[in-house]
């Protein structure tokens, strides 16, 4: 075999293309993974993670030359010196915004599997047959009778954890055992359920975190700094997860620092035959073939390598024949809900930091529920203790006053809604050829925004939460938004979506771009539509299910 030539290739190293690279190895083909940025490796890379607060120059903080440098991450909390080298150079990767669009990016191995916030929940038929119900985007080529069996698989071996809590909105998983709610949340979520009759539940939050050895990872030590990188493996990332089996099976080939600028699409076979690879650090061009590429780049970095590619046969690029490319982008809005103090747990404390919180999965237009707006919405959040409120200038005298500052403040909850935004045909991205990249590539242009639909969704999703609080009895409840920018939940989804028609989608039921069968996009950019879940596992389950798939055409000889 040349050293130019695979069996399969796979663009991106994050959540769907490290697990990508494992189900192609796993099952017998030379692999070489193409990712753009720098090598992160395994505990070695992780500088971050062991060090204290004040080891740091800024205590953690930021400065005003990292928000000069670093606009659009200064806009959200990502921006901080402990992790800042495992967020893009936006001074290198520039991108234009029609609309305002928040664009957290992390170009090396491993991606943002390791800085997601790791909630993982399934899809329902609830969601996947929202789009024909309700004649918005186009109807979902799969059910969750399709895709439950690698939900399965992916959380087997990804390590979730979680209660199985029997509820058809949020169906059950294959759990590791579920972290513990504090004394406060336990109660609270007793409350609930006694005063909505079993209709609304505080749950815990089902995460990509150990609760017990597994895979040769060790389990979470309730440190919450995962976003630093774990020297445990104790959360799901490529490095802890599905790099080291697929580079055990010796069919792995890495190559960081390699921008794919387009795929190679041969028209008279109407297949793919390779990518084209820019080399980041020579500026140097490389050509690599296989049989099967998988494009897992992230979701708007995915879409616009299709958009570079096969440009002679189909002006808007590989996979633009149905006019769907590059749009019914999505993301998650939120920033906004309830929050208040609970009365009466001044003895009762919990253990170390929790990486998860609690989940109130969706009830608004669910069964019987109908609003003036359409899908729906869940909640993320928790009880805690904060610091002692006595800590102010005028009392910091005296012994009493050290002694208080030994002991924790008062109890508090909150929860923040993440609502679903409806696929927009409108909602696009495309290929600005006037703004140029580092490397001299024309960079994507973001027009998007939220419409009538999520405002109305708003109004429910602070009172709904306030009116939870206050019947679990909270005390001094209030309601808050902190406004939203499409793409601060970090979940663009959509611009190549799958679909039943290739006339009104970029890919089929198996992830295959309709007009070339050998290319697979199994990231966020096949969505088709959002749910209101973190879709990070949903990825996880198409990519294995994809692979699977894949492989066995190959062997048929039908790709």
């Amino acid at each position: 075999m040349a050293d130019n030539v695979y069996d399969a290739i796979v663009i991106g190293s994050g959540v769907s293309g490290g697990w990508a690279a494992k189900e192609l190895t796993e099952k017998g083909l030379k692999t070489i993974m193409l990712e753009r940025g720098r090598n992160v490796e395994h505990v070695k890379d992780y500088h971050a993670a062991t060090k204290h607060p004040w080891e740091f120059p800024h205590r953690g903080g930021r400065t005003q030359q990292m928000i000069e440098d670093y606009p659009v991450l200064s806009r959200d909390y990502p921006l901080n010196e402990k992790n800042l080298d495992f967020w893009v150079n936006e001074k290198e990767s520039p991108y234009v915004e029609v609309k305002r669009f928040d664009w957290y990016r992390g170009y090396h191995v491993g991606g943002r599997s390791l800085m997601w916030g790791r909630q993982s929940y399934r899809f329902s038929d609830l969601d996947f047959e929202a789009n024909v119900r309700d004649g918005h985007g186009v109807d979902w080529p799969i059910r969750y009778k399709d895709i439950a069996p690698w939900y399965s698989y992916a959380e087997r071996w990804a390590g979730i954890s979680g209660n199985k809590d029997g509820l058809d909105v949020l169906p059950d998983g294959d759990f590791l055992p579920p972290m513990e709610m504090n004394v406060v949340e336990k109660d609270l979520a007793a409350r609930i359920k006694k005063q909505y009759n079993g209709k609304r539940h505080f749950i815990i939050g089902r995460v990509a975190n150990l609760t017990v050895p597994h895979q040769n990872r060790v389990n979470c030590q309730y440190q919450n700094q995962c976003w630093l990188g774990c020297n445990f493996g104790a959360y799901f990332s490529t490095q802890s997860s599905t790099l080291p089996p697929a580079l055990a099976t010796g069919n792995l080939t890495l190559r960081p620092f390699s921008i794919v600028t387009r795929i190679l699409y041969d028209k008279d076979t109407k297949r793919a035959k390779g990518v084209e690879v820019l080399d980041a650090e020579t500026n140097q061009t490389y050509e690599y073939f296989a049989k099967v590429i998988f494009v897992c780049a992230s979701a708007f970095n995915s879409t616009w390598i299709l958009m570079n590619s096969a440009t002679d046969i189909w002006p808007g690029g590989l996979g633009s024949s149905s006019g769907e490319l590059g749009h019914n982008a999505m993301d998650h809005h939120f920033r906004c809900g309830a929050r208040g103090q609970v009365e009466g747990y001044e003895d009762k404390y919990y253990y170390g930091r929790r990486p998860t919180g609690l989940y109130i999965p969706r009830f608004r237009n669910v069964g019987d529920d109908k609003r003036d707006y359409i899908r729906g919405f869940g909640y993320q959040g928790a009880a805690s203790r904060g610091r002692w409120s006595g800590e102010v200038a005028e009392m910091s005298i005296g012994g009493a006053w050290k002694d208080a500052m030994c002991e924790p403040g008062a109890w508090s909850v909150g929860f923040t809604a993440f609502g679903e935004i409806l696929p927009y045909h409108e909602n696009r991205i495309f290929l600005d050829k006037e703004v140029k990249d580092k490397w001299g590539l024309p960079v994507l242009a973001m027009d998007m925004e939220i419409k009538e639909n999520e405002l109305k969704m708003r109004k429910d999703m602070m009172d709904d939460c306030a009116e939870m609080l206050e019947a679990a009895g909270v005390k001094n409840v209030s309601t808050y938004d902190n406004g939203y920018g499409f793409g601060q939940g970090i979940h663009e989804m959509g611009t190549a979506r799958m679909g039943r028609d290739p006339k009104t989608s970029v890919l089929n039921g198996n992830n295959q771009v309709w007009d070339a069968p050998n290319v697979f996009v199994t990231d966020g950019a096949c969505m088709t539509s959002a749910s209101c879940v973190n879709p990070s596992l949903t990825y996880m389950a198409l990519t294995a299910r994809a692979a699977d798939f894949a492989v066995s055409e190959l062997k048929k000889g039908n790709l």
